[in-house]
């Protein structure tokens, strides 16, 4: 079994300070084998603003698979926009927009969702999933296989149709055929795992989407600040999302997605609580 610690949108710039060491201390806690943050380090792109995301990230714990949101694109500088759109993020964050990572459990493949001509929306091409696809079939059959991008591949259905990564469905199409088992994104900031057949209908296929809300932002939108511990195996997955308590001054867990693996996908099982009765 793997533990993923998911978290996105932490937004340096427009930040809830108190939470950013609780953050950290709870993800060091969990020991996951792997951090995945999900794009959105920042609010505006700003080198500041890039230099303590990377001061963040190097207080968590090591590997990790870290891509850019739409918001590490500069919004108001329009030359770097349009030539440089990922300048102070290669600096700073990672040169590779799209990483990689593969052991012996799981195989994780990162895509660069942000697009320098779009202020809020992404777009997936089919060169992008078709290298993913490569990649993840270098590492073999028995890997967990999983997506890690900013923009998600379901909404809620109180969020308009426009709010789907752009090509969606061409993506999900080549997804299933190279069984990928998770989708991982943010962009929302809202906490939610959907299985995919319920939108896209693929015969045989059910990856599991898994959204992670903001870890740090004031942005909230409705939701407390949270993140996703995520412990998976070939035939089980637990998504436990921990939410910020202002009272406690922590992150606590708040609930847990369970599902298991049939022949069709992914399949949840009854929801449990925070203390894991139904």
């Amino acid at each position: 079994m793997r533990t993923i610690a998911h978290l996105s949108d932490p937004h340096f710039g427009r930040i809830e300070r108190a939470t950013v060491q609780a953050l950290i201390a709870t993800v060091t806690e969990a020991k996951p084998d792997i951090v995945v943050v999900s794009g959105d380090l920042t609010q505006r792109a700003k080198e500041r603003e890039f230099q303590e995301a990377r001061q963040f990230l190097e207080a968590l714990p090591s590997p990790q698979i870290v891509v850019p949101g739409n918001h590490d694109v500069p919004l108001y500088n329009v030359l770097a926009r349009a030539l440089k759109p990922f300048r102070n993020y290669q600096r700073y964050i990672s040169k590779e927009l799209e990483p990689f990572y593969c052991d012996d459990e799981i195989a994780i493949a990162g895509i660069n969702t942000a697009r320098s001509l779009t202020f809020k929306n992404g777009r997936i091409n089919h060169q992008q999933v078709a290298r993913s696809c490569a990649r993840l079939e270098t590492c073999g059959e028995n890997r967990t296989r999983v997506i890690v991008s900013h923009h998600p591949f379901d909404l809620p259905e109180t969020h308009e149709f426009h709010g789907l990564v752009g090509r969606a469905h061409l993506a999900m199409a080549d997804f299933a055929r190279c069984r990928i088992d998770l989708i991982l994104s943010g962009h929302l900031h809202i906490s939610r795992t959907s299985e995919s057949a319920a939108r896209y209908k693929i015969p045989g296929h059910s990856a599991l989407v898994i959204h992670a809300g903001t870890a740090t932002s004031t942005r909230a939108r409705g939701e407390l600040n949270s993140f996703n511990i995520i412990q998976v195996d070939r035939s089980s997955v637990a998504i436990k999302c921990l939410t910020w308590n202002r009272e406690r001054s922590s992150f606590v867990l708040s609930v847990t997605a369970q599902f298991q693996r049939t022949p069709a996908g992914w399949s949840r099982i009854p929801w449990v609580d925070a203390v894991g009765k139904p």
